[in-house]
């Protein structure tokens, strides 16, 4: 198993090799970029900090495994709503996504954003699929060119109204049907999936291109109740050879803590 580990805990540090150093010390294997950690905009992300991280992660030994929170920072982006021109807008700006995931040496890009897909008021549940379908299926040229998958994220209806579901989101999958397009499945997001954690897994396993380790309390996993020796003995039963990559949404112990802490508690069910 290996383990990964996402940034933007490390978002107060204003050198992205401190980062990368600190995270291969602890015993990452790799790291996983928030683009808005470095701008607003992707596009504004300057080829030298892209050269950067690619240079500071040879050096250090880690991978960078990709990118996520990814349309977090821009504004105007949406991918089932009604209006043409914003769709038109988020297509393009996950193409720009793509490039700089290519750029920093990842291979997985995860679409978590809740409020940038869930549904109108008004419309139908086949009318924003058909919308967000449209947009993916304009961005994904990008991705295979780049050798980038986009990590569909199921989130539960208490975040949004649009793949809500394991199921949901690999009817979405097998619709778009295209190789660079797959299920990344989150350990909080699961929480009220019908199958259970590592019956989920199991369901799902031919789809499965990337994890997210963390606890129902929305901090990292061994910081709460969630047990994760079912869950990582499921993810072997299944052959599963992606990374394990710990995401919290709680920062306050502070990244050494949450880092160190995960990492460990992780490591022994191993």
């Amino acid at each position: 198993m290996k383990f990964g580990i996402c940034s933007e805990i490390f978002k107060d540090w204003s050198d992205i090799g401190r980062t990368i150093d600190y995270v291969k010390r602890v015993g990452y294997d790799g790291l996983e970029v928030a683009p808005f950690t470095l701008s607003q905009y992707v596009t504004d992300i300057p080829q030298n900090v892209r050269e950067e991280i690619v240079t500071r992660a040879a050096q250090a030994g880690l991978d960078i495994l990709g990118i996520h929170w990814i349309l977090v920072g821009p504004e105007g982006v949406h991918i089932t709503t009604a209006d043409q021109a914003v769709r038109d807008k988020t297509a393009q700006y996950l193409i720009d996504l793509a490039h700089f995931c290519g750029d920093i040496g990842g291979k997985v890009a995860i679409f978590g954003s809740p409020k940038q897909r869930s549904i109108e008021e008004g419309m139908t549940h086949e009318q924003a699929t058909a919308n967000a379908v449209e947009v993916f299926e304009k961005a994904l040229p990008a991705y295979e060119q780049r050798g980038v998958t986009i990590c569909m994220e199921p989130l539960t209806h208490l975040e949004t109204n649009f793949c809500t579901t394991a199921d949901e989101t690999v009817a979405l999958i097998e619709r778009i049907n295209h190789p660079n397009f797959r299920l990344l499945l989150d350990t909080k997001a699961m929480t009220f999936e019908e199958a259970g954690r590592p019956g989920t897994i199991r369901k799902h396993a031919q789809h499965l291109a990337h994890y997210h380790a963390n606890d129902e309390n929305l901090n990292g996993p061994g910081w709460g109740d969630v047990d994760f020796a079912p869950i990582i003995r499921a993810l072997k039963d299944v052959g599963y050879q992606g990374y394990m990559s710990v995401e919290v949404f709680e920062f306050e112990p502070g990244p050494e803590a949450i880092a160190t802490k995960s990492l460990e508690y992780m490591r022994q069910f191993v």
